[in-house]
């Protein structure tokens, strides 16, 4: 960052612009002084930033179009950005000036950035995956444009009472958000239910045409995306669900008010919440409708800026790369083939043509429950012309390239089929991403690996070479830049170059990781940002950590294969430890968990209620003399991660072999020196390769023991049976040791341990323990941990998110840039 200056006239002229937003923009009549104007001062500095943004904004898109660009459309129903302003800053080179004019002013910048909500528009992996790729393309200074939903609540706030996680609103822009502008020229309508007729054309040909019941308005709002020390501010365009009419007058007057509004409230549901539950009938649909109403609006965008300066469609897949993040966007390409079919009367070959050459297709999962279904009755009912669409392009596949691959193979047909014909007829959306995309990849190599051999091996049989890899990546201006200062300027003082903007920069911390002095900088840096947590910890749950602890970390959605009760298991297993042996010389642990679990997904929901309640009850054990705590921090967001992180000494990536796709908290907690212990999953593998076997923890079940478990018959009785501390444990989760009148409560976890244990957590369980002794005796040696630290540090290059847009369009997008 750039050396401070009180007389920088940059300073001058952003606190001019600061008091010109206090007065003339908010109209605040508040003492400026005063700490209760906070949120108008965060405000005040937000729009000075655009002041500088802006003109970038129109610039950047001004030359787009002169140009004539070839853009990228990544299509996300997540979005993870956090807050925005110190993010700003650093990309613009301007945090220490603003903070300078901030200081003479008389406030501190960094308290002014924490009064910023979150923006809610996504949930874990897959949001800040795509908030970090927006964030290259504008460094790396690609066109391009991320689609998304305007969602008024986001997920939800996740609150902890009695140990329990409950849901309530993510009210994230009640008072507005400076960082958005409103685009309702490009407002576009969506045609929903109603039915398809044969009519005849202008050319006396019989066509079909759809008929919508109703309609949707989706309004757009823009947020620029700054680039790092970068002319270029791309767009991030949010759809808000509206209705034309407001409500219904006549209703209104007759006194009817409910039913005069009931349009206009069920069209502003459809971007309330990300992910409304869908355990009913209604809220499947809902779930349908958004998807729907988020693909639609963009493709009509997406045509329409190709159509202002194109009349034919010949040019339009030199023009336009369109990624499908995850299967949620994948109607976007029935709507594509409707839109050119029906509207702009393309022939039926070209159309399909046309969406193989522009649409591509990312894969996150291999857990079946993530690769999406949608029941055939549900687009009989919301899109019946798209169902036609997807019935042709489905006999077509099959008729030409099924059969002529597999002749005569009735099995083979039914495998591929769009169409699920078993149990309720539905709709396999990721067969229809591989159908229409030209290239597919997995997002880390065992993942792209295992997508090609379990997935999708007859569709890799069918055209090889389709699906590739693309390793994820994170932005290291964000993730250790922004959010770790300090560390950010030691590496400063010893890199030559700009470490933020090329990450293999850092392989030259390497050579310093042997050196006492450097290893002292770099841990007190460490222990530093642990008193910070600490001190959160404690003013947020009345809980005393010490700094001095190890602070194991496990922060990701929670799910099963993340096996969070994985790290509970062990945990007990400490805590028996410690009550059989209170002498035990073991490094003290801190534990750190940050999860939501999804509103309906219940057991989730109960390792959630038994972290918490073994918190409880561990946490006030004066018998272990505060050598074990464990912390569940609630609402678990960006800004969360942010303190979190840059503190960790442990990461914890632990899912079951061959089941987490990739994994990105992984690399954000190397990046910022915590030590990895995990399995041989996902991008901990190439971690790994990266670090050194020395500078990680691996264990447990390879990809293909955990097949070999399952192909033997996997029984996790056996290892209750026979491991008595495992037996121990689960037994303990039964009683009411943790909820003292209440037993039972914790049963759950034992109950699904050995009612089948999907995710072989028993059969990982002494490994894990053993991978922790190994830890323990590393941490005790401080100036080996000190070394490893500094080198996962230095070892992270190759998982800069800017690496992984090359790799996009080097081998998909064929983008150039444009400054």
């Amino acid at each position: 960052m750039p050396t401070k200056n009180k007389q920088n006239p940059v300073a001058t002229q952003i606190k001019d612009r600061i008091q010109h937003h206090l007065t003339y923009t908010l109209g605040d009549l508040a003492d400026h002084g005063k700490s209760n104007t906070k949120h108008a001062w965060w405000e005040a500095v937000s729009m000075a930033v655009n002041d500088v943004i802006f003109p970038m904004l129109t610039k950047t898109q001004a030359r787009h179009r002169e140009q004539d660009v070839r853009r990228v459309y990544y299509l996300s129903l997540e979005y993870l950005m956090g807050r925005l302003l110190a993010n700003n800053l650093t990309n613009l080179d301007l945090y220490d000036v603003v903070d300078s004019a901030v200081n003479e002013l008389g406030h501190n910048l960094a308290d002014l950035c924490e009064v910023a909500p979150d923006m809610a528009l996504g949930n874990g992996g897959l949001g800040r995956l795509a908030a970090c790729f927006i964030d290259s393309l504008a460094t790396l200074d690609y066109p391009a444009i991320g689609y998304g939903i305007h969602y008024e609540h986001g997920l939800f706030k996740q609150e902890i009472d009695n140990c329990r996680q409950i849901e309530r609103p993510d009210v994230w822009r009640e008072f507005g958000n400076p960082w958005e502008i409103c685009r309702p020229q490009f407002t576009q309508e969506v045609g929903v239910y109603g039915h398809v007729e044969t009519t005849t054309n202008n050319k006396g040909e019989e066509v079909r045409v759809w008929k919508a019941a109703s309609s949707l308005v989706g309004v757009p709002w823009d947020v620029p995306i700054v680039g790092y020390k970068s002319a270029t501010a791309n767009i991030l365009r949010l759809w808000e669900c509206r209705v034309k009419d407001h409500f219904d007058w006549d209703r209104f007057t007759a006194g009817d008010y409910h039913e005069a509004h009931r349009a206009r409230v069920l069209a502003e549901t459809v971007s309330k919440v990300l992910y409304p539950a869908d355990e009913t009938p209604q809220g499947k649909e809902l779930r349908f409708l958004q998807q729907y109403f988020f693909c639609a609006c963009s493709i009509k965008d997406i045509i329409r800026r190709y159509k202002e300066h194109h009349n034919d469609w010949a040019a339009f897949p030199d023009k336009a790369a369109i990624q499908l993040n995850d299967t949620h966007p994948t109607i976007s390409v029935l709507e594509m083939m409707r839109t050119l079919i029906d509207d702009h009367a393309v022939a039926w070959d070209d159309a399909w043509a046309l969406c193989q050459k522009v649409f591509s297709y990312t894969n996150h999962t291999l857990l079946p429950e993530a690769l999406e279904t949608w029941a055939v009755s549900m687009f009989e009912r919301v899109v019946p012309r798209h169902l036609e669409i997807l019935y042709r392009i489905n006999d077509e596949f099959l008729n030409n390239e099924v059969d002529k691959k597999w002749p005569g193979d009735i099995a083979m047909r039914a495998k591929l089929s769009l169409i699920r014909e078993d149990g309720e007829r539905s709709v396999r959306m990721a067969h229809l991403c591989v159908l229409a995309s030209h290239k597919v990849n997995g997002v880390a190599q065992i993942h792209s690996d295992l997508v090609k051999s379990d997935l999708f091996p007859e569709f890799d049989a069918l055209w090889p070479g389709k699906l590739t890899n693309v390793t994820n990546g994170i932005t290291p201006r964000r993730w250790l830049k922004a959010s770790n200062p300090d560390l950010s300027a030691l590496l400063d003082s010893v890199v030559k170059g700009d470490w933020a903007r090329d990450l293999d920069l850092l392989q030259d911390v390497a050579q310093h990781a042997d050196k006492a002095a450097f290893q002292k900088k770099f841990m007190q840096i460490k222990r530093d940002n642990k008193v910070r947590l600490a001190d959160f910890i404690r003013a947020e749950l009345n809980i005393e950590v010490s700094p001095d602890a190890i602070f194991d970390v496990q922060i990701k959605r929670l799910h099963e294969y993340k096996r969070q009760h994985l790290n509970l298991l062990n945990i007990l297993s400490l805590y028996r430890r410690l009550l059989n042996n209170p002498n035990d010389d073991m490094q003290p642990r801190v534990f750190i968990f940050g999860a939501k679990a999804a509103p309906s997904y219940h057991f989730a929901k109960d390792i959630i209620y038994a972290i918490n309640k073994v918190g409880e009850r561990v946490n006030n054990d004066e018998r272990i003399g505060g050598k074990l705590k464990v912390v569940f921090l609630p609402n678990y967001r960006v800004s969360l991660a942010e303190k979190i992180i840059p503190a960790a000494d442990v990461s914890e990536q632990i899912s079951t072999a061959g089941k987490e796709a990739s994994g990105t908290g992984n690399m954000k907690l190397a990046l910022n020196g915590a030590v990895t212990i995990g399995t041989l999953d996902g991008a901990n593998i190439e971690i790994a390769e990266e670090v050194g076997d020395d500078n990680i923890f691996i264990f447990g079940n390879t990809v293909d023991e955990v097949k070999a478990l399952d192909a033997n018959g996997y029984n996790p009785r056996a290892f209750y049976d026979s491991n008595a501390d495992i037996r121990a444990i689960l037994d303990w989760l039964e009683g009411d040791f943790f909820t003292p009148g209440h037993p039972g409560e914790l049963a759950s976890i034992k109950h699904n341990l050995l009612g089948g244990d999907p995710y072989k957590v028993l059969a990982d369980f002494e490994s894990y323990k053993e991978a922790h002794k190994r830890l323990d005796e590393a941490y005790k040696d401080s100036k080996r941990w000190a070394k490893m630290a500094i080198l996962n540090t230095a070892k992270m290059g190759k998982f800069n998110s800017d690496r992984s847009i090359e790799d996009y369009v080097a081998n998909i997008w064929h983008l150039s840039p444009s400054k």
